[in-house]
């Protein structure tokens, strides 16, 4: 296991971004319940990625963005990856992701980071308003991965976070070659994501922080 990967996850409110971690992480996600609004919480979690290594991954899940609010600048500076959120079942939460996607995209300042976007809410397929042909459209314009997914199955989750840790600590010697490539595909169907601490030991773990002041992160 290398150094700490740290993750950005944003998107517009009640998008679903605590829900996925929470599921993803825990398996806890109970299906119907109400939305909480996020300020900043961290989880930390061990991925097994695609080459079979296990890499420790901090994320970052940020307040969802309403209108006439900005995304904090400062997570720009410090992150190797981003996980932009939307549902498929709002169009404006489309339009929120694509804005943060052009932001990093400015913002970054020439560093390598990995972004992968997902479509939550795939549950809600008769509420849907985000075509999935134009949202892989875009994606594969813009050259990032998409997925749509559901907190209700947590397996609908597993293969992009795969993908992110895969991608980020992917040896420079290798870096040439698409993942999609690797061999180990196997590795695949085993049991990726665990959290480094219990349940309830993350619970006090877990730190909210003023979306300014990250005591975690290095300065910019």
């Amino acid at each position: 296991m290398g150094k700490s990967c740290k993750v950005v996850v944003c998107g517009q409110a009640a998008v679903g971004k605590t829900a996925v971690l929470e599921q993803l992480l825990y398996a806890n996600h109970v299906a119907g319940s109400e939305p909480m609004e996020t300020l900043e919480d961290i989880y930390i979690g061990s991925i097994e990625t695609d080459r079979g290594t296990r890499e420790q991954v901090r994320f970052y899940d940020t307040r969802g963005l309403r209108d006439g609010m900005e995304f904090p600048r400062h997570y720009y500076t410090f992150a190797d990856g981003f996980v932009l959120v939307y549902s498929i079942d709002s169009i404006e939460s489309f339009k929120r992701m694509e804005a943060l996607k052009k932001d990093i995209d400015r913002h970054r300042d020439k560093k390598e980071v990995t972004i992968v976007v997902l479509g939550n809410k795939l549950d809600k397929q008769d509420e849907r308003r985000v075509d999935s042909n134009m949202a892989q459209n875009w994606a594969k314009n813009e050259k990032v991965r998409l997925w749509e997914v559901s907190v209700v199955d947590r397996r609908t989750l597993i293969e992009a976070f795969v993908y992110l840790a895969s991608k980020m600590t992917q040896p420079q010697s290798k870096s040439t070659f698409p993942l999609s490539r690797n061999k180990n595909k196997g590795a695949i169907r085993h049991l990726y994501l665990t959290p480094l601490h219990t349940h309830s030991e993350a619970l006090f773990m877990r730190r909210r922080l003023l979306s300014h002041c990250l005591e975690a992160c290095p300065a910019p």
